[in-house]
C-alpha cells in the first residue's frame, strides 16, 4: 500500500479502491482494511496521533457541514416564510377556526441528545440559517465537552423555547395583518394561537433520583420571572411609559427573589419555612394570573385607532394567552408503580388489592365519588415520602401560588391499567386540582401497544372519567416512539401506534366523547431509529400521526390536537436561532396535512397484505431482540462507544462480571438506538422489510407503490439503508479474532508488535464476539439481499440513490476508530503486570479495555503506575535523611507510553462517535 493516508480523500480514495476488491473475494472486509492500513501506519513511523486527530478534526467539520445541509433541508429557512398569505378564504368564521387552534403542541425535553458542543451548536445554526460553510477550526473540536447537568439542559430548553416564542409571535402578527386587510372591522376580534410549547425538563421523576421537589419548584419560578421580564420588555417596545410595564417588572423580580429562595437546600425546616412563607405571603408584586392583564390588553387594543400598535398589544396578549405565567406549560411525569404505591396509602380496607383486578376499578370509583379536597402547603410536600404523591402536591403548590391558570400534565409512564389514571385522578381530586391536570397515559412498550384498544374502550366506558374529561375538555394519551422501536422495530412500532389512535377515536366516538378533544403527544426523537422521518417535514409530522389515523377523528368530529417532542440538544437545533425557529414554525403550518374524513391509501384496504406484511417485520425485529447474538453485538462495547449527552444516566448499573451477559434492557432507547448507529447498521429501522416481502415480493411491491403510507416507510428504510454497512458491523468482530492478532506480524512485517499480538491472541481465544458478530452480519446480509429485491420491484424514481461520498466519509470514520482501538488494545497489553488490589485482576482490567470502559481501565492503571509518590522534601523534618534518593522517580515512562496513549486514543474515538453520528442526522 502505497498511497498516503494523511488527509481524508487520501482516506476515501483508498476505501474505493479496497472496495473493489470485494469482486474478487465477497468477504473481503474494506472498512476493516483500512483500519488495518492506519493501525500499521500508526504502530510503525509512517503516522502518529497528532497525524490521525488532524484526520479527526477534518471528519468533525465534514460531518457538520453534512448536519448542516440535513437541517437546512428539512426546514428549507431560505424558502419564503409565510403563512396566512395564501389563505384565500373569504370567510372570517373560517379563518378565526383555523388559527385559534393549535396546530401543534411542541414539547422540549431533556432526553439525553446533547451531542454537539455549545461551539458546534452555534456553528451549525448560523451555517443553515446564512447558507454559508462551516470550516475547521480549535473552537469547533469536540475534544472538550461542558459537563451536561440538569442546569445545563434546563437554560438549553429556555434558549430554544425563547426563539419559538418570538417566531410564533410573528406569525401571529403576520396572522392579525393578513385578517386587517380581509376583516377591517372583525379582525380585532381574533385570538390567534397557533402554537403551545410546553416542556418537563425538571419536572420528570421516572428513573431519576436527583431532582428535588423544591428544584422544580424554583425551575418554575425561574422560568416565571424570566417569561414576565420578556413581557415587560415586548410592551416597553410598544409603549415604553404603558402603565403595565412596571406591574410585569415588579412581578417579575418577586418570581426572582422566590426563585432564589427554593435554590438552597431546603431540607430544613427552618430554611423551607422562610423560603415557602415568602412566596406564599400577600404582596402587591405577586402575580398568580394574567386574566386581567390580557383583558386590559384586548381592550385597549379594540379601542386603538392605530391599527398597527393595535396589533402589537394583540399580539403580546396572544403570546400572554398562549405561555400563561411562564416560559412554557409544564408537564410532571412519573411511573405507573409510583402511582401504585401512592395508591395504596389510601386503600386503608384493602391494601392489597390488585389494581389490575375489576374490584380495584370499583373501589376507585368509589373513592372518587366520596373524596374530599383538603388543603396542603409546602410542609405537606417537605414530610410526603412517596414520588407520586409529591407531584401531585408540587402540582398543587405550583397552581395555588405560581400560576393558577395554565394547566398542567401528569404523564404517566408504564401505565398498562386504567385503574392507574383513576389513582391520578383520585390524588389530583385529593388536592383540589383535577380541573388543572391532565392525566395522560403512556403507550410505548410492546404490551400496552399490544393490549391499548381494550386499555382505552375500559377508560371511556368509565363515568368518572368522562366527567373528568369533559371538565378538562380533552382525552389525553402520549405514545413513545424510542422504547416501541428497540422492542418492536421502528416500523411496526409505527403501525401499532397508528392503530392505537385510531382505536382511540373509535372508543371516543362510542362511549359519547365526541364533544372533547384527542390530544396525542407522540413523543418521538430526531432520528429515524426513534420516529423522526428524514425526508420532509410533511414526512416528519405524519408518520407519527398518519392521514389516516387523523381521519378516524375527523369522521366523528373529534378536535384533534398534534403534540409531539423536540428531544434535548438535537430537538433544540431547530429553534437555535430566530431564523431557524421561524422557519421551522413555518414548515410545520405549511406542511400540516389537511383535515380530511376519508383516507383511501390502500395500505388499509388491502390488510391482507398489510397486516402480514406488518406481522413478518415484526416478528423478525421480536427474533432480533430475543437473540442472544444480537443482544451480544449491541452490548459488546457497554456504552463505550457513547459520549456522555444527558444528566439522566443512559445504564442501569452493573459490576464487571455482569458485562459479557449485559441484557439490552439495562441500556435505554437512546443509546440502544446510538450503538446501532455506531456499529453501521440500524437494524430497529431496516431489518426484516425484505423477509416480510420473501416468497410475495410482487405484491408487496404493488401495494407499497400505490399505498402513500407504503411509500413512505420505504423512504424511510431507503434513507437508513443508505448509511448501513453490514461490513462495518463485521469488522467490529475482527477485532476479536485470535487468528488475526496471532498472523499479524507473522511475517516480520511488524516484529515490534510480536509480543503484543500474541498476550492479545491468546487472550482472544475464549472471547465470543467475533462469532457474535460475524453471525448478526450473516443475518442481515440475507434479509437485506431480499430487501434489494424487493426495491427492484419498485418504479425507479421511487429508488433513493446512495450518496457515495457520505458512505466513504462513514467508512472512513469508523476504519479511523479500528485503527484507535487497536491502538488501544495493544498500548493495554504491553502495560507491565501489576497485582490485584482491591479485587480487581490485570485480566479484569483488559476486560474492561475491551469492553470500552476505558475511562475504569485508566483509573486501575494509574493506580498501579502512579506518576505521583510522596517525596521526603514535603516534610519539614529537622533530622537528616539519606534513603530514599532525591532522584526517586514514579513510573512517567510507563504512563507516557501506554497510559496517556490510551487516554488521547479514546478521546479521539468519541470525537468520531459525534461525527458518525451526525451523518445519521441525530444521536441515537
Amino acid at each position: 500500500m502505497n498511497l498516503p493516508l494523511n488527509t481524508i480523500n487520501d482516506l476515501s480514495q483508498r476505501l474505493q479502491e479496497l472496495h473493489a476488491r470485494t469482486r474478487e473475494t465477497p468477504l473481503f472486509n474494506p472498512v476493516f482494511q483500512l483500519g488495518l492500513d492506519l493501525s500499521r501506519g500508526l504502530e510503525g513511523d509512517a503516522l502518529d496521533l497528532d497525524a490521525l486527530e488532524a484526520l479527526v478534526e477534518e471528519l468533525e467539520c465534514k460531518s457538520l457541514n453534512a448536519r448542516t445541509a440535513r437541517l437546512r433541508n428539512l426546514i428549507r429557512p431560505d424558502a419564503p416564510q409565510t403563512v396566512a398569505k395564501g389563505d384565500t378564504t373569504d370567510d372570517f368564521e373560517a379563518y378565526q377556526q383555523r388559527w385559534e387552534a393549535p396546530r401543534l403542541h411542541a414539547v422540549f425535553t431533556a432526553h439525553p441528545t446533547f451531542l454537539l458542543t455549545p461551539a458546534q451548536t452555534s456553528a451549525v445554526a448560523h451555517a443553515a440559517s446564512t447558507g454559508a460553510e462551516i470550516h475547521a477550526s480549535p473552537d469547533l473540536s469536540g475534544a472538550k465537552r461542558p459537563q451536561v447537568t440538569l442546569e445545563y439542559e434546563h437554560a438549553e430548553a429556555m434558549s430554544a423555547i425563547a426563539h419559538a416564542q418570538e417566531a410564533r409571535s410573528a406569525i401571529v402578527r403576520e396572522v392579525y395583518e393578513h385578517a386587517k386587510g380581509c376583516w377591517p372591522k372583525q379582525w380585532k376580534a381574533l385570538r390567534p394561537m397557533p402554537f403551545r410549547f410546553a416542556t418537563w425538563v425538571g419536572y420528570d421523576m421516572d428513573g431519576r433520583t436527583d431532582i428535588a421537589w423544591y428544584t422544580s419548584i424554583r425551575f418554575r419560578l425561574a422560568e416565571k420571572a424570566e417569561r414576565l421580564a420578556r413581557y415587560a420588555d415586548e410592551l416597553s417596545a410598544i409603549d415604553a411609559g404603558h402603565a403595565l410595564v412596571a406591574k410585569l417588572k415588579a412581578a417579575s423580580e418577586h418570581a426572582t427573589a422566590s426563585a432564589k429562595d427554593f435554590a438552597g437546600d431546603l431540607s430544613e425546616p427552618e430554611a423551607l419555612s422562610a423560603a415557602a412563607n415568602r412566596l406564599t405571603a400577600d404582596d402587591p408584586a405577586k402575580l398568580t394570573s394574567l386574566d386581567g392583564i390580557i383583558a386590559d390588553l384586548e381592550g385597549e387594543a379594540e379601542a386603538e385607532k392605530k391599527d398597527a400598535r393595535a396589533a402589537d398589544l394583540l399580539t403580546l396578549a396572544a403570546a400572554m394567552r398562549a405561555d400563561g405565567l411562564g416560559m412554557a406549560h409544564i408537564h410532571f411525569r412519573v411511573n405507573a408503580k409510583q402511582l401504585h404505591n401512592a395508591i395504596r396509602n389510601h386503600l386503608h380496607e384493602s391494601p392489597e388489592l390488585d389494581l389490575a383486578s375489576k374490584g380495584a376499578m370499583a373501589t376507585l370509583r368509589r373513592m372518587l365519588g366520596e373524596v374530599q379536597a383538603k388543603r396542603t402547603n409546602f410542609a405537606s410536600l417537605a414530610i410526603e415520602s412517596s414520588t407520586a404523591t409529591r407531584q401531585f402536591l408540587a402540582m398543587a403548590q405550583i397552581l395555588e401560588h405560581v400560576d393558577a391558570d395554565t394547566p398542567i400534565r401528569m404523564l404517566v409512564a408504564e401505565c398498562e391499567q386504567p385503574s392507574t389514571v383513576l389513582a391520578a385522578l383520585y390524588l389530583a381530586k385529593l388536592f383540589g386540582i383535577e380541573g388543572k391536570v391532565d392525566v395522560s397515559p403512556l403507550f410505548e412498550t410492546e404490551e400496552a401497544l399490544e393490549h391499548g384498544g381494550r386499555f382505552l374502550e375500559a377508560l371511556c366506558k368509565e363515568e368518572t372519567y368522562q366527567e373528568y374529561a369533559r371538565g378538562r375538555g380533552r382525552v389525553c394519551i402520549q405514545t413513545g416512539f424510542s422504547d416501541a422501536g428497540r422492542f418492536v422495530g421502528q416500523i411496526p412500532a409505527s403501525l401499532a401506534i397508528e392503530r392505537l389512535q385510531g382505536r382511540l377515536a373509535q372508543a371516543m366516538e362510542r362511549h359519547k366523547l365526541t364533544d372533547v378533544a384527542a390530544l396525542i403527544f407522540n413523543t418521538h426523537g430526531e432520528s429515524m431509529g426513534r420516529g423522526a422521518h428524514p425526508s420532509s417535514f410533511e414526512d416528519r409530522l405524519t408518520w407519527p400521526l398518519s392521514p389516516w389515523a387523523r381521519s378516524r377523528f375527523h369522521r366523528h368530529a373529534i378536535a384533534l390536537e398534534p403534540e409531539v417532542s423536540f428531544q434535548g440538544g438535537d430537538g433544540y437545533l431547530p429553534f437555535a436561532n430566530a431564523t431557524l425557529a421561524r422557519a421551522t414554525l413555518t414548515r410545520i403550518i405549511n406542511d400540516s396535512p389537511v383535515p380530511d374524513k376519508v383516507c383511501d391509501d390502500p395500505f388499509y384496504s388491502r390488510t391482507d397484505l398489510s397486516l402480514d406484511f406488518y406481522r413478518a417485520i415484526r416478528a423478525h425485529q421480536r427474533g432480533h431482540l430475543r437473540s442472544q447474538t444480537y443482544s451480544r453485538a449491541v452490548t459488546a462495547f457497554g456504552l463505550g462507544l457513547l459520549n456522555s449527552t444527558g444528566s439522566r444516566v443512559s445504564r442501569r448499573q452493573s459490576d464487571l462480571s455482569a458485562d459479557r451477559d449485559m441484557n439490552l434492557r439495562q441500556i435505554r432507547a437512546i443509546p440502544h438506538n446510538s450503538i446501532l448507529q455506531q456499529l453501521g447498521f440500524p437494524v430497529n429501522v431496516i431489518a426484516g422489510i425484505g423477509s416480510a416481502a420473501d416468497g410475495n415480493y410482487e405484491e408487496i411491491a404493488a401495494l407499497l407503490e400505490t399505498s402513500e403510507r407504503g411509500q413512505q416507510m420505504m423512504r424511510l428504510a431507503q434513507t437508513s439503508n443508505a448509511l448501513g454497512s453490514i461490513k462495518t458491523v463485521a469488522a467490529y468482530g475482527e477485532l476479536f479474532n485470535s487468528a488475526y492478532w496471532a498472523s499479524r506480524p507473522y511475517r516480520g512485517t511488524e516484529p515490534h508488535l510480536s509480543s503484543a499480538c500474541e498476550v492479545l491472541a491468546e487472550y482472544l481465544t475464549k472471547d465470543d464476539r467475533t462469532g457474535v458478530f460475524r453471525r448478526l452480519a450473516s443475518r442481515l446480509r440475507v434479509d437485506t439481499l431480499k430487501f434489494h429485491r424487493l426495491l427492484g420491484q419498485l418504479p425507479r424514481e421511487e429508488r433513493l440513490g446512495l450518496d457515495q461520498d457520505t458512505r466513504r466519509m462513514i467508512g472512513s470514520a469508523q476504519a479511523l476508530r479500528l485503527a484507535l482501538m487497536q491502538h488501544i488494545f495493544l498500548r493495554a497489553v504491553s502495560v507491565p503486570v501489576f497485582s490485584r488490589a482491591n479485587d480487581v485482576s490485570r485480566e479484569d482490567v483488559l476486560e474492561m479495555v475491551f469492553s470500552l470502559r476505558i475511562d475504569d481501565a485508566l483509573a486501575q492503571m494509574r493506580r498501579a503506575f502512579p506518576v505521583h509518590f510522596p517525596s521526603p522534601s514535603d516534610f519539614a523534618m529537622d533530622a537528616p535523611a539519606d534513603y530514599p534518593d532525591a532522584d526517586t522517580e514514579g513510573y512517567g515512562a510507563i504512563a507516557r507510553d501506554y497510559i496517556d496513549p490510551i487516554e488521547r486514543a479514546y478521546g479521539l474515538m468519541l470525537r468520531l462517535s459525534v461525527a458518525i453520528a451526525n451523518h445519521f442526522g441525530a444521536h441515537g
